[in-house]
């Protein structure tokens, strides 16, 4: 036997033990009037028109979310063409400041040893004896400067001034016993090559931005 669920029994009209109409259920109305017409036609008016506002309000939510993520990917996409270009500058900066500093220490290549005697004068001021190794071929232009210099300075010791061939151009090394200094133009331009790179890498694409928000427009 297959087991039937109960269903709800709806009633028609129920008469009582008298005869009487105990029970009737609503008939749907067939005439109205004029006003209620009205009425019906007024919230017809605002629930279509509720229903349009929702579903403008949910178009214009979803073009602002569209926008939103264009918005984001084109910030990604200026965020690294920026970080390129600063990159870029920085590096066509650093051999423009390369080529200068070539063209001056040729110029000048006893002026780099001749200022690090004066920055370490107080360093060598009781030294009776500064050895001083520099290119070949420039001993003598570097034993005038470096004389000039420590006349400057106070510096009352001896300067002796040796070639040393394995030296760049304008690279030289102070000895006073006590200390020494050296400097070497090549591995100068890579330690600031280093450091820029360095520096570039940590920024990423974190930096500033080129310009600022009331002048990019």
């Amino acid at each position: 036997m297959t087991d039937i669920p109960p269903r709800k029994f709806d009633f028609d009209t129920v008469f009582d033990g008298g005869g009487g109409v105990a029970y009737a259920p609503p008939r749907p109305k067939r005439a109205f009037t004029p006003e209620e017409v009205e009425q019906i036609r007024q919230q017809a008016y605002r629930d279509g028109e509720r229903s349009v506002t929702a579903l403008a309000e949910a178009e214009a939510a979803a073009a602002i979310r569209d926008a939103a993520q264009a918005a984001h990917a084109a910030l990604g996409a200026l965020a690294a063409v920026a970080h390129e270009h600063r990159v870029a500058s920085a590096e066509l900066a650093l051999t423009a400041a390369r080529k200068i500093a070539d063209a001056a220490l040729e110029r000048f290549p006893d002026a780099p040893a001749a200022a690090a005697l004066q920055s370490l004068s107080r360093e060598i001021e009781a030294t009776p004896r500064l050895l001083v190794r520099a290119p070949a071929g420039l001993e003598e232009r570097l034993q005038a400067a470096l004389e000039q210099a420590a006349q400057a300075a106070g510096f009352p010791g001896q300067i002796v001034v040796k070639a040393d061939p394995s030296l760049p151009p304008a690279a030289f090394v102070l000895d006073w016993g006590d200390g020494r200094a050296a400097f070497d133009p090549t591995d100068a331009a890579a330690r600031i090559g280093e450091a820029l790179a360095t520096a570039l890498a940590a920024e990423g694409l974190h930096a500033e931005p080129l310009l600022p928000a009331s002048e990019a427009f």
